[in-house]
């Protein structure tokens, strides 16, 4: 499930989705605000192109959207449900959710956008080599 060739393991590591083998980030930390979009340019090792077009990761806005949603209502379940608070202290509890996770989340809507459309190859080697 999370092995190599995995879209999961790719999404979840931030791996290159056409060989694993490289993280697309420059920092591996997502808590460095500064760098949290910092990404490289190709693969080093398949040379996969990550900006597949100009403003290609624009489209992770909308999975962003709903990795937040997904995380206010665990938020909410978490604290209103499971833990009893307030209604006052719940939404307090989403919003700080969604402060403290806002990195992790930038970073899953990309991996799962660019993993949308390029798929793992356990030949790339070959057709490198053949190009």
């Amino acid at each position: 499930m999370f092995g190599k060739g995995s879209k999961l393991a790719s999404i979840i590591k931030g791996t290159c989705p056409r060989c694993q083998e490289e993280s697309m980030y420059e920092d591996a930390n997502p808590f460095n605000v500064s760098k949290t979009y910092a990404m490289h340019e190709t693969c080093s090792h398949c040379e996969l192109r990550y900006a597949i077009e100009p403003s290609f990761f624009y489209g992770a806005m909308y999975v962003s959207y709903g990795l937040g949603v997904a995380f206010a209502v665990a938020a909410f379940i978490i604290s209103y449900v499971f833990i009893g608070t307030t209604l006052k202290t719940a939404f307090i509890a989403i919003i700080a959710t969604l402060i403290v996770f806002m990195p992790i989340m930038m970073r899953l809507s990309r991996n799962i956008w660019i993993n949308m459309f390029v798929s793992f190859d356990k030949n790339w080697k070959e057709k490198k080599t053949k190009i």
